[in-house]
C-alpha cells in the first residue's frame, strides 16, 4: 500500500503540492487526473524517490521513503518501475538491451536473484510478443514510431516485474489508434503482473479504460477521489468538462474486449 501524507513541494516560489494526502490500495489501478503543470507528475516522480518532498511523508509498505537515502531507498523502492512520459529508452541499446536493462542491472526486484543470459532473452522475446513487437529485439530506438517505444517500455516493464507501477502520461502525443492500444496493454500488464499502477494523465477516456479509482487533483491536493461511476456524477466543472470531452464511455469496449478474450 502506497501512503502520502501532508505532501509539500514548492519550486522557486510556486508551491506545486500543498499538503497532499493520499492512499493507494494495493493491487488497484489509480488514475490521477488534472491538466497540465498541475504537478500529477511531480507526485509520480515523490513515489519513485527521485524527488524529496520540503515537508509530509511517502510510505511504501509501511516504509517511509521520504526519510531515507542511498542504499537503505534503494531497497525500498526496488520493487517499482515506472513508464516515463517518453518512454525513456537509451538511444546508445538496441530494444533487447533496453527491455532487459533493469534485470539484467538488479535481478528479481523482490528476491535479487539473479538470471541466466538465455532465460532473459526468452523473457524479452515473450514480453515483446505480448506487447506487438516480437522480433525487434535488435532495432534500435531511432528505428521506432512514438507509440512502439511506449511499447517498448511496457516490455521492460512487464520483464522486470515490479509489484508497484507508475506511468506518466502513458497516451500524450499519440494518435487515437495507438493511445488505445497503450490503454489496452496497461490493463493487460496490470492482470499479468497483479501490481499496484498509478497512471497520472489529463485523457479522460484513458483514465476510465484503465482505473479501478479516479482522483482529481486541484491546488496542491486531492479534491476527488472515488470509483468511476460515483467519480462522474460529482457536481465539479473540471470533471464535467473532463466527461464531456469524450464521445463514449470506454467501458463498454473495455466489457466487449474482455468478452471477446474470454
Amino acid at each position: 500500500m502506497i501512503k502520502i501524507r501532508n505532501l509539500w513541494k514548492k519550486f522557486d516560489k510556486m508551491e506545486v503540492l500543498k499538503g497532499m494526502d493520499l492512499d493507494v490500495n494495493t493491487g488497484e489501478t489509480l488514475v490521477i487526473l488534472g491538466p497540465s503543470g498541475i504537478g500529477k507528475s511531480v507526485l509520480l516522480k515523490h513515489i519513485i524517490g527521485i524527488t524529496k518532498p520540503d515537508e509530509g511523508s511517502i510510505y511504501i509498505d509501511n516504509v517511509c521513503i521520504s526519510d531515507i537515502k542511498g542504499a537503505d531507498l534503494y531497497k525500498a523502492i526496488k520493487h517499482m518501475g515506472m513508464l516515463f512520459q517518453g518512454g525513456a529508452l537509451f538511444d546508445s541499446m538496441n530494444v533487447e538491451e533496453n527491455v532487459s536493462f533493469y534485470l539484467d542491472q538488479h535481478g528479481d526486484p523482490k528476491t535479487g536473484k539473479r538470471y541466466p543470459r538465455k532465460e532473459i532473452a526468452e523473457r524479452v522475446a515473450q514480453a515483446l510478443e505480448m506487447v506487438g513487437l516480437a522480433g525487434t529485439q535488435k532495432k534500435m530506438p531511432s528505428d521506432l514510431s512514438g507509440g512502439m517505444r511506449k511499447r517498448a517500455a511496457l516490455a521492460r516493464l512487464i520483464v522486470y516485474r515490479p509489484s508497484i507501477v507508475l506511468y506518466d502520461e502513458p497516451t500524450t502525443g499519440l494518435d487515437p489508434i495507438t493511445a488505445m492500444q497503450i490503454n489496452e496493454l496497461i490493463v493487460k500488464t496490470q492482470k499479468e503482473l497483479k501490481a499496484t499502477s498509478i497512471v497520472v494523465t489529463h485523457d479522460m477516456f484513458s483514465a476510465l479504460y484503465v482505473g479501478d479509482r479516479l482522483a482529481l487533483i486541484r491546488d496542491g491536493k486531492i479534491a476527488h477521489i472515488a470509483e468511476p461511476d460515483p467519480f462522474l456524477k460529482i457536481q465539479d466543472p473540471l470533471i464535467e468538462f473532463l466527461h464531456n470531452s469524450i464521445s463514449k464511455d470506454p467501458r463498454t469496449m473495455k466489457e466487449n474486449a474482455n468478452g471477446r478474450t474470454n
